[in-house]
């Protein structure tokens, strides 16, 4: 107990960079971009605090195996954790409405496997990981460990030799537009995003990670050749392991099962379905803060600061919740702004992501008003899911119909992919670790360095110059006050993309300068993918290809065969020596592309197997029979992303094909002839029967729902609050069969499994949420559940300070005026009255008092010190 009470403490006690309300590295940004909800926060902190005990279990025993250990004491330590009730399966809803819209969560989508796919739960494996010491330590953490007889290079001298080019030398895309490149950003964060450690330093009194070169857990930092070192004062890039999952890898042993078979898996925070989480978000926390609440038309809250020629932009970040974003220049003074918000918290990242993030708050308000229009009896619930839904299937459109296909080229498709056939229960779409880790990165070789925003005839903008992407990044401002969506958008879709050439992967923008603000460090996103490669397991390159059926490759003639450009080929052989050593994302990323494709045969092959598994596995997928009716799957056929842009910019006029790179005027066609859905489809005939419209509920709501023939109506209550009494009412002859329920305002502070604060903080209930409160001096951190110290003094402390210096002013002054009357007296002077305000008195004694006066007095004495010093009576 004591251990795990201990790794409590450990796993928290360097939150004190909680409070800064600045960002000093760019290490401290990417961290902040990787930040998750709080449900997900809490199973990574668990995690944590498990693996933080096993370690001290080691230590304490001498490094006895973990397995040795009595099995009510490691039994103890499971319970303790908090890991247990994040691996039961979800409680699964059975009313009507488990048929018609997907949970936020992800959770339920497959019947038999309710956790398939959801969010919180570990990334899938399609090979077993490759860890040094069989199940947790990555490949690279022990300096002696040789792969066919050589140690594994270091990562930044991989980017400096093979994938770094400047930023001059890219060569554009001839085909593909800008757009192509944001889109692939775009739909990733709606897939996958991998928690990192909750603690910023090593466990057991080792250092923050920010600040050393040790090789500890969680900290696995990116070593620097000796000559950079030299440069930069620093012998490492920081780096933070991702958390481990629950019950695995060294927590194996608490469950029965530390093996290989058993090993270190990382967590998946968002669902991995394309289904707009980037909107709506990954929990019903996230869900509760992006809805408007006080509308009844299903809206999502919009910025009420801003607006773009009277569009929406996302809303704000709350007030004290984590945000690190670059304030505008000439803004009051202030080391970091609000980012927006939306379903996905590196939203703000670019203006380009935002801009998209933004195309979708606005298509989903648009969609949710005209619903509610053709259906006045729909509640502001049922609005709501039913455009969530479509923007949902549009989503998936996009994606599968527009994006794949020229990601992988024609050939790949038909053979990884095919054309839909249903529904199938026994297919996992889980994201799969290779997938989200390496493959789905190759994107980063289609980044461009320059922000180019176009005018209205879509030429270079006079009033807005190209930016160098390390001047946009964290920077919302750069959307509202510098034009809006539409210079963004026109260069989204007129100018290209950079080209994935092997001799020219990532622009120096990503390698040199990853989110440098003010200061001259900066991340490597190069290095920062292969480290993660191998902190996650990933095995290497051959191994890849003999899962896709690609032959393997032994020589620098056989890899010459997979990779035409021969210098890439011989750095390569010369910095790991043998093609299995290779790292997986560098190999698929460095093979010749394949034709009317973007990537190399083995991307092309993972790409497409998991995009395979997350239409086929998908319950809610749109094609499905069972999800929208004949002729609403016939609408959603006829639209597309040049529409949403249409309906949701300022822009008359646009290409057919988003993902083209298009010259104006030729290229273009008037948004007129751009066909989208037509929502009559969608319109509802509103049963006439004796229950008539339903009661509200407050706190809550209620969605229709038909099953055989009877109308149903299915309550449910917002995050915060839960629901007592029937959550599905019947119509029947009669009328409604129950009554509505309540939503009861749900205790977090009561939970005793699960406090929600800190131990450090106290929990205070508030409707609907709670509040974790400091006692002075201490403030809440970034994490909203932890006290951290604020650096100053109590605010008691001050107060006494100033009644002590008030105490003491008010005797210095009484014993001032009984010297000034004594002087007075002795003298011949008079005072002129005895108040003891601070008004100006008269010097009735113009002149100090001679020396041997005033020696014939102790009080005369002083009177002639304080005299001499400009005080008088």
């Amino acid at each position: 107990v004591s251990f795990s009470k201990f790794s409590v403490y450990n796993t928290t006690r360097n939150y004190s960079h909680l409070d800064k309300r600045e960002l000093a590295t760019p290490a401290e940004l990417l961290s902040f971009s990787k930040l998750v909800e709080p449900s997900s926060g809490a199973v990574s902190r668990a995690a944590e605090i498990m693996e933080t005990s096993l370690e001290a279990l080691r230590l304490q025993q001498s490094q006895l195996p973990l397995d040795a250990f009595p099995e009510d004491l490691l039994s103890t330590v499971a319970n303790l954790s908090g890991c247990l009730p994040h691996m039961l399966p979800p409680t699964c809803p059975t009313s009507c409405l488990a048929s018609k819209y997907r949970l936020i969560t992800g959770a339920c989508n497959n019947r038999d496997h309710p956790r398939w796919g959801a969010a919180n739960t570990a990334l899938a494996r399609w090979l077993p990981p490759v860890y040094e010491d069989g199940f947790s330590q990555p490949r690279g953490w022990n300096s002696g460990f040789l792969y066919h007889g050589s140690p594994l290079p270091p990562v930044r001298d991989v980017t400096k030799q093979v994938i770094q080019v400047s930023n001059e030398a890219v060569t554009e895309d001839d085909q593909y537009s800008d757009f192509l490149t944001v889109w692939g950003q775009y739909i990733d964060h709606d897939m996958a995003l991998t928690p990192q450690s909750t603690s910023p330093a090593a466990s057991w009194g080792g250092a923050n990670c920010l600040q050393t070169c040790e090789i500890r857990g969680p900290c696995f930092p990116i070593q620097l050749p000796a000559n950079a070192s030299q440069d930069t004062g620093t012998a490492c890039l920081p780096f933070y392991r991702s958390s481990a999952a629950c019950g695995t890898g060294d927590q194996g042993v608490l469950f029965g099962n530390l093996s290989a078979a058993n090993p270190r898996q990382q967590m998946n925070a968002l669902t991995s379905f394309l289904d707009a989480s980037t909107v709506y978000g990954s929990s019903p926390a996230a869900e509760k803060q992006l809805r408007n609440w006080t509308s009844t038309a299903g809206l999502l809250r919009v910025n009420l600061r801003h607006h773009d020629a009277g569009r929406a932009y996302m809303p704000f970040t709350p007030p004290r919740t984590p945000a690190a974003c670059v304030p505008a220049p000439g803004a009051p003074r202030a080391a970091r702004a609000p980012c927006f918000l939306a379903g996905d918290g590196r939203a703000s990242e670019v203006p380009a992501l935002a801009a998209v993030h933004t195309l979708w708050l606005r298509e989903h308000n648009r969609l949710a008003a005209e619903l509610k229009a053709l259906n006045a009896h729909w509640s502001a619930d049922t609005v709501y899911q039913e455009a969530r839904k479509v923007v949902g299937a549009l989503h998936q459109i996009i994606t599968l119909r527009d994006y794949v296909p020229r990601i992988l080229g024609p050939e790949a498709f038909r053979q990884h992919i095919g054309p839909y056939e249903g529904y199938d229960p026994t297919v996992n779409p889980t994201v799969s670790n290779v997938f989200s880790t390496a493959a789905f990165r190759f994107g980063h070789a289609t980044v461009h360095p320059l922000v180019r925003r176009l005018d209205i005839g879509f030429q270079e903008h006079a009033d807005l110059p190209r930016l160098p992407l390390r001047d946009a990044f964290f920077r919302p401002w750069r959307l509202i006050q510098e034009g809006g969506l539409d210079p963004v958008v026109r260069g989204l879709l007129a100018r290209p993309a950079k080209l994935q050439a092997q001799h020219q992967l990532v622009n120096e923008d990503l390698t040199e300068r990853l989110f440098v603000l003010a200061q001259p460090d900066a991340l490597d996103l190069a290095s920062l993918n292969l480290q993660r490669g191998r902190d996650h397991g990933l095995p290497g390159y051959n191994r890849w290809r003999e899962f896709c059926g690609l032959p393997r490759l032994e020589t620098a003639a056989d890899l010459s065969r997979a990779i035409a450009n021969r210098s890439v080929v011989d750095k390569l052989m010369d910095l790991y020596k043998h093609p299995d050593n290779i790292d997986v994302w560098l190999g698929g990323l460095a093979e010749d592309i394949l034709p009317r494709a973007r990537t190399g045969p083995l991307f092309a092959c993972i790409i497409g197997r998991q995009m395979r598994a997350l239409r086929d596995g998908d319950r809610f997928w749109w094609e499905n029979s069972a999800v929208f009716t004949e002729a609403q799957r016939w609408e959603l056929g006829k639209h597309s992303l040049p529409r949403v842009l249409c309906d949701n910019t300022g822009l008359t006029s646009v290409p057919v094909d988003a993902f083209r790179t298009g010259t104006f005027p030729q290229d273009f066609v008037p948004c007129s002839s751009i066909p989208g859905l037509d929502l009559e489809a969608w319109r509802e005939t509103f049963p006439q029967d004796k229950c008539g419209s339903p009661d509200e509920v407050d706190n809550g709501g209620f969605v229709h729902c038909e099953e055989s023939g009877t109308r149903l109506l299915v309550y449910s209550c917002h995050h915060g609050f839960t629901l007592q009494g029937q959550e599905q009412v019947s119509c029947t002859r009669d009328g409604w069969d129950f009554q509505p329920p309540v939503c009861k305002d749900v205790d977090e502070c009561a939970d005793p499994t699960h406090p929600p604060c800190h131990v450090s903080a106290q929990c205070k209930n508030t409707k609907g949420s709670f509040l974790c409160v400091c006692t002075d001096p201490y403030v809440l951190g970034e994490d909203q559940r932890t006290c951290v110290d604020s650096g100053r003094l109590p605010r008691a402390s001050w107060v006494s300070i100033a009644l002590g210096t008030l105490l003491i002013s008010g005797l210095a002054a009484l014993t001032w005026l009984v010297i000034c009357r004594w002087v007075s007296v002795t003298s011949g002077c008079s005072l002129d009255g005895l108040s003891l305000t601070l008004q100006k008195r008269t010097r009735l004694c113009p002149h100090p008092l001679p020396l041997s006066d005033a020696l014939k007095d102790p009080l005369l004495a002083i009177a002639n010190v304080l005299t001499r010093f400009g005080f008088s009576c």
